[in-house]
């Protein structure tokens, strides 16, 4: 374990994950993570996996064909 110190970028507040953390997990900019909270003290950062879930691809099938089938409404809307 590091010491780390949380910092403030932006509206959010940032902790940096060690580069050899990164390299252990595979992790690099642009991913994914999830945090959460373990207990009233412990942090856990917990790393995604890549793959689409199915119902993530059932969802952008969805989307794609309501797009599809409203385009000429949404388009409407957006001129507003």
């Amino acid at each position: 374990m590091q010491l780390q110190t949380i910092f403030k970028a932006g509206n959010s507040q940032v902790v940096a994950i060690p580069s050899d953390v990164l390299a252990n997990l595979n992790l690099k900019t642009g991913n994914k993570v999830l945090v959460g909270q373990a207990d009233d003290t412990t942090i856990v950062i917990k790393k995604t996996s890549p793959k689409i879930k199915k119902s993530d691809a059932d969802f952008q099938k969805w989307l794609n064909v309501f797009m599809k089938e409203n385009a000429e409404i949404l388009d409407e809307l957006a001129d507003r």
